[in-house]
C-alpha cells in the first residue's frame, strides 16, 4: 500500500512554474530521497505535501486519502510530520521542554489555556522516555540554544517523531553538519521504525545512496528520474544534469 501518492502535482508562482506535472508515491515503511540541484523545486514540493502551499494543480494522498484541501495542522493530525532545512526549535527553553510542546500539540490539552504545562505528567514521561530512548536524556535540562547543531538535528527530529507520525518529511537532514555530526543524526534516522514512511530531501550523495531504498531526482521541476540507487548511479542523463560526471568522474 502506498502511504503517499503524488498525483501530476504543478504549481506556479507568478509566471514562473516552480513544480511540473510531477508525479510519485513512496509505499508503508520505505524511505525514499529526493535528490537534484539548487533551485530544482525539492523544498517547494515539500510545502506542498506538507500543507504550507496549495498546488496549481494535481492531487495528494495520504493513504490513500485525498489531503490536497486539507490544512497542514490537520495533515499533521493524520500522521505526518515534517522537519524543515532551518530548525524550528524553541531556543530558548530546555531539550525536555522542547520535545513536551512538541507532544502537546497533537493533543487535545493544547487547547487547554487554564492548567500549567508541567501538569501533564503523561506528556511529560513520554518526552522522558523519548528522550531516554535517542540517548539524549543527559541534555534534557539544557536549553537548546547550546546544543551544537548536530545535537539539534537529532532533537528536530525526536520532535517530528514524538506524535508518533506514520510519515516523516526530512528536509536535508544533514545540511550544515561536519561528518562527526552526520555520524549521528544517520544511524538516528535508520533507527526509526521500520513501518514509519520517510521521504527526505538530501544534498549529501552518501547519504542519500545509503540510506534510501528508492531515490527520485527532480530537475527543474521535473521528475527526471526515479530507481533504486543502483539504477540512479547509472543513469547517464541523471549523470549529466545532476552529478555533474565528466571524465574526472568516469
Amino acid at each position: 500500500m502506498n502511504a503517499l501518492e503524488i498525483q501530476s502535482i504543478s504549481v506556479n508562482f507568478g509566471g514562473v512554474q516552480a513544480l511540473h506535472d510531477c508525479s510519485f508515491s513512496v509505499r508503508t515503511g520505505e524511505k525514499q530521497a529526493i535528490i537534484g540541484p539548487n533551485g530544482a523545486g525539492k523544498t517547494t514540493l515539500f510545502n506542498i505535501i506538507s500543507g504550507m502551499i496549495k498546488p496549481s494543480a494535481g492531487g495528494i494522498y495520504l493513504f490513500e486519502e485525498d489531503i490536497t484541501a486539507i490544512p497542514a495542522h490537520l495533515r499533521a493530525a493524520r500522521g505526518l510530520a515534517r522537519t524543515f532545512q532551518i530548525n524550528n526549535l524553541f531556543p530558548n527553553l530546555t531539550v525536555l521542554e522542547n520535545v513536551v510542546l512538541a507532544i502537546q500539540a497533537l493533543s487535545p490539552t493544547k487547547y487547554v489555556f487554564y492548567r500549567r504545562t508541567g501538569t501533564f505528567k503523561e506528556m511529560i514521561h513520554k518526552a522522558e522516555r523519548q528522550l531516554k530512548d535517542w540517548g539524549i536524556w543527559e541534555k534534557k535540562d539544557q536549553q537548546v540554544r547550546n546544543l551544537s547543531h548536530g545535537e539539534q538535528r537529532q532533537l528536530e527530529i525526536i520532535l517530528a517523531l514524538s506524535g508518533d507520525p506514520k510519515v516523516v518529511l526530512l528536509d536535508e537532514p544533514t545540511q550544515g553538519l561536519s561528518t562527526a555530526e552526520t555520524s549521528l543524526v544517520v544511524p538516528m534516522i535508520n533507527r526509526i521504525d521500520s513501518s514509519t514512511t520517510i521521504l527526505f530531501i538530501e544534498h549529501d550523495m552518501d547519504v542519500a545512496f545509503q540510506m534510501a531504498d528508492k531515490i527520485s531526482v527532480l530537475h527543474q521541476g521535473r521528475m527526471l528520474a526515479e530507481g533504486t540507487g543502483a539504477e540512479i548511479r547509472g543513469n547517464r542523463q541523471v549523470a549529466e544534469v545532476y552529478l555533474g560526471m565528466d571524465e574526472h568522474h568516469a
